[in-house]
């Protein structure tokens, strides 16, 4: 949160194979909202062979002018997460290029 109690957020999605980033993309900066809302598709083709060893990882984050941006949280997609993650993965793997929302809980 900036000194004006706003924020700037944004989203970064990457596409994460064996730990390492194969892929990112974001949204534009939403200037001085603390309740934005993000409705944007991020498509990524991903073989199925490597599906197993792949993550998506979703982190919203708050962009400072005069300083480093802040992480606010974020979510980690794959068959590794938790309850609500993996039905989100199967559920997106279960419909190729269909899109998939679902709401989740940020992480610290």
């Amino acid at each position: 949160m900036d000194i004006g109690g706003t924020s700037d957020p944004y989203v970064k999605v990457w596409l994460m194979h064996k730990d390492k980033r194969v892929e990112k993309k974001k949204t534009p900066v939403i200037k001085r909202c603390l309740n934005p809302v993000f409705n944007e598709s991020f498509p990524f083709d991903v073989p199925a062979h490597v599906l197993r060893e792949t993550t998506i990882i979703i982190t919203v984050m708050d962009k400072d002018r005069l300083s480093r941006n802040d992480v606010i949280g974020k979510i980690y997609l794959s068959w590794k997460s938790g309850p609500a993650e993996v039905k989100h993965w199967k559920d997106m793997l279960a419909r190729p290029r269909t899109n998939v929302a679902q709401w989740h809980a940020l992480k610290a």
